[in-house]
């Protein structure tokens, strides 16, 4: 059977009514599984780099290792508590006016280390070939926006 056979089988009210319920249920559930997931892999992510866990230490601290005073002994652990504060400000669903801009100029802080550790990023220094550290960088476009798509509802209904 085709595509287009299969679109005939089925009557046009029920595909209708599929559509419809699942648009309904997209409208419903998608900001806040948008907001909640987000906020689990922020919780998540930052107890690692909290309790020295992450596979990423090194490469963090090696990225911010050019500004004089920071140190990833500190740096590290550090950026894990500003995780999970706004993780968890994600969680709750409060102050997001703030948080959503907070956590749009970390993940844009992120792709510092394609700047500062090319070497570690690119394969061969070629742009186009990432590393698996270059991948985990550029993974960040889509969660930068997931921060805009929350941002830009939570400015439509006008809340805080």
């Amino acid at each position: 059977m085709t595509t287009t056979e299969q679109h005939r089988a089925i009557p046009p009210g029920m595909l209708g009514r599929a559509e419809h319920a699942l648009t309904a249920l997209a409208s419903r559930y998608g900001a806040p599984a948008l907001r909640v997931t987000l906020a689990l892999t922020f919780l998540w992510f930052g107890a690692l780099k909290i309790t020295n866990d992450t596979p990423v230490g090194a490469f963090v601290a090696d990225t911010v290792s050019w500004i004089p005073g920071v140190s990833g002994s500190w740096f590290v652990p550090f950026l894990g508590v500003v995780e999970v504060l706004l993780g968890t400000a994600l969680l709750v669903g409060r102050g997001l006016r703030i948080v959503l801009p907070l956590l749009f100029a970390h993940l844009a802080g992120t792709f510092l280390a394609l700047v500062t550790q090319p070497e570690v990023t690119f394969q061969g220094g070629n742009p186009a070939m990432l590393t698996t550290e270059g991948e985990f960088v550029v993974k960040n476009l889509i969660l930068l926006s997931a921060v805009l798509v929350l941002y830009g509802l939570q400015r439509a209904r006008g809340r805080s």
